[in-house]
């Protein structure tokens, strides 16, 4: 796995695990610290096409601003033009299989699942569709069309999670072809039929931003003031590919 972080934040490894770690700071500015194992791979070379994934993990505050987890995605938003030796590559629909945490500000939902807050969440989306060129166009315009059409493409589930995330617990996630099931502390607390279209990259982050595509329509994008410094810790990190 490889650490990635703006300036001044940080992940440092501790006596059994990693502490990823972002500054205080304004809105002005994007901040973030992560630990992945896909940074420079084309989506298709992703490690993942299943997996179980066990960690300990406990965060700085109940209402962390932003964006924090962990689990395996197709990092949808992530884009190169090709320059300085990175592959070229596009934004495409999410994919992903997760523990999730986000801010009130922040919802992530293209239907009525619960979509801030801490939650077990899952996406599959193809990786091509013809009603993406009209959600496209529509985006600018009429948002509401927009998520509509994404409805009829994007598959997901989750639900959220009462748990107190400032205190260590055991997290382990199973994702298979049949789908994902989530555990917390031993006990399982969500399972699903929606599994991701792979291959997906690891992934466990902290970060700043937001985004939203809320049920009135209203789509917006941005990062958040957060006064105090954030963190993740995790330890007893543990992952396998398995059988689907």
């Amino acid at each position: 796995m490889k650490a990635r972080t703006t300036p001044n934040a940080s992940v440092e490894k501790t006596g059994n695990g990693y502490m990823l770690k972002i500054p205080a700071g304004d809105s002005s500015s994007y901040r973030f610290a992560q630990m992945d194992d896909y940074f420079g791979l084309p989506r298709r070379n992703f490690p993942h096409r299943s997996l179980t994934l066990s960690l300990r993990a406990r965060t700085s505050s109940l209402f962390l601003p932003g964006t924090w987890g962990f689990g395996a995605w197709n990092d949808p938003f992530g884009m190169s033009l090709g320059f300085g030796g990175n592959r070229f590559r596009l934004p495409t629909l999410p994919n992903a299989v997760w523990f999730f945490g986000a801010s009130k500000e922040n919802h992530l939902s293209f239907s009525d699942k619960p979509a801030q807050g801490f939650l077990a969440q899952t996406f599959h989306s193809p990786k091509f569709h013809p009603l993406l060129i009209p959600a496209g166009i529509a985006l600018p315009f009429a948002p509401k069309m927009t998520r509509r059409l994404l409805r009829k493409v994007i598959s997901e589930d989750s639900s959220a999670l009462d748990v107190d995330i400032t205190q260590w617990h055991s997290y382990k996630l199973e994702w298979m072809e049949s789908g994902a099931k989530w555990f917390v502390d031993g006990s399982l607390v969500f399972e699903s039929p929606v599994s991701p279209n792979p291959p997906l990259g690891l992934v466990i982050w902290i970060d700043n931003q937001f985004a939203s595509f809320a049920p009135d329509g209203k789509i917006g994008f941005g990062v958040l003031e957060n006064p105090e410094p954030a963190w993740l810790e995790i330890d007893d990190l543990a992952l396998s590919d398995r059988q689907s």
